[in-house]
């Protein structure tokens, strides 16, 4: 969790595929990527804007929305962006520009689809969010965090919690890792890299950050 600034505006994208498990929080705004609303519905969340070209949500879940008068932008099927694309783009219209600001993203559980949660994760990287405070996921039991440039947060994590950091979308220079067993400072990461994977929290609070590139975090799920 950062701890830099407190969020002041939070939007969710819940996206489909699957059920998820909830934050237990709220949001100023959710945003549903086509099933993502059947998903959103199963897990009590409310709807706010429904996004997408409605191939896949359930006659059920579309006449809620009809009913309830959720926006809807409607895409057509044949398109360049997945409706995750095109859901975060919205959530970033939707958070102010002064940085306290949060886009979550829900996913499924579990997923047989790598190229999905590929994508997602690439979507992240968008440059229209690097206006966002805060951007991360949570893909099941694993939490993602991803820092545009000029960004930090801070991972409140338990002692011997593993967590990666990876260059997704290109080069990462100005690594900063500190209070974790393998602390990095002004470190560059290139795309192929896995000088980030696997270092572990010391019980403290553990800061990250990148000064140009996008950095992805990864808090994997706990094992027993």
């Amino acid at each position: 969790m950062s701890a830099e600034r407190a969020i002041t505006n939070s939007v969710a994208v819940v996206v489909g595929g699957g059920p998820i498990t909830p934050p237990d929080r709220s949001f100023d705004a959710v945003i549903v990527a086509d099933s993502g609303l059947d998903v959103a519905l199963a897990a009590r969340l409310e709807p706010t804007l429904l996004v997408g070209d409605l191939d896949s949500i359930s006659p059920e879940g579309l006449l809620w929305a009809t009913d309830h008068s959720v926006p809807i932008e409607h895409h057509p099927t044949d398109k360049d962006d997945t409706d995750t694309a095109l859901a975060l783009r919205c959530a970033a219209t939707m958070t102010p520009l002064h940085g306290n600001s949060e886009v979550m993203v829900l996913g499924a559980d579990v997923t047989s689809r790598l190229d999905h949660l590929l994508g997602t994760m690439v979507c992240l990287g968008d440059p229209v969010l690097a206006s966002v405070g805060r951007v991360t996921a949570h893909l099941g039991a694993t939490h993602v965090h991803v820092l545009h440039p000029g960004q930090r947060t801070t991972l409140q994590l338990d002692i011997g919690r593993v967590f990666s950091l990876l260059a997704l979308h290109g080069q990462c220079d100005g690594v900063v890792v500190s209070d974790a067993r393998w602390p990095l400072a002004d470190a560059t990461l290139q795309p192929g890299s896995t000088l980030g994977i696997s270092n572990e929290s010391l019980g403290r609070p553990v800061a990250v950050a990148v000064a140009k590139g996008v950095l992805t975090i990864i808090v994997p799920e706990v094992v027993a």
